[in-house]
């Protein structure tokens, strides 16, 4: 049975976010509120962890995870970034983006995408996200929360609980986030390339 921590959504209560990085430091899987909507996280590190995202979502390899960063510096120690690239992200973050970048060698292989050797990066503009990052002084491995079978994400904590509560170690209960997942850039080709139109606007890309 997952643990249930209902969380001030602009003032998260740093006991709260204590007790959320104790489980992510232990090797639990974890459901946290976004600027997009819900997402699955755990550790970078933990192989099984990672594994059981993975059949949550039910994706496999090629399905590009998304390391969830504190700020722009975050996002280039773990990707190669480019001037044209890293301008690109200075404009646009914190926001609702997911970018594909090539990944650099602090990535273990298993999260990276097994022929093109990328993944997914972003730095969310929501609260709680922000101050687990900070608490946990490192980034999150995450999906966004859509199970299989279903067109939209889920929205509320409860329903989390409902479907997943013996599958999660934490469900970190924000409020209502909304239904639109992040807008998906890969930004390994030129011009960008759209991947999903979400949330984030698309004009900074010249993709509209």
């Amino acid at each position: 049975m997952a643990r249930y921590l209902t969380i001030h959504s602009d003032d998260p209560q740093p006991r709260l976010l204590a007790q959320a990085v104790e489980v992510v430091r232990a090797g639990g899987v974890l459901a946290i509120p976004t600027d997009s909507c819900y997402a699955l996280g755990c550790r970078l590190g933990d192989k099984d962890a990672v594994e059981r995202i993975r059949r949550i979502r039910d994706v496999d390899e090629r399905h590009h995870l998304t390391l969830m960063c504190r700020d722009l510096s975050e996002i280039a120690q773990f990707a190669r970034v480019d001037n044209t690239q890293y301008r690109l992200l200075k404009a646009t973050t914190p926001g609702s983006y997911t970018f594909i970048l090539e990944g650099t060698k602090e990535l273990p292989r298993r999260v990276l995408h097994p022929k093109r050797k990328t993944i997914g990066l972003r730095v969310p503009e929501h609260k709680v996200a922000l101050a687990l990052l900070e608490e946990l002084g490192e980034p999150l491995l995450t999906s966004t929360l859509i199970l299989p079978g279903d067109e939209a994400p889920l929205t509320e904590g409860w329903e989390i609980q409902d479907c997943l509560d013996d599958l999660l170690e934490l469900i970190l209960d924000g409020g209502h986030c909304g239904t639109e997942p992040t807008t998906v850039i890969d930004l390994t080709t030129l011009p960008p390339t759209l991947i999903r139109a979400g949330r984030g606007p698309l004009e900074p890309f010249g993709l509209e």
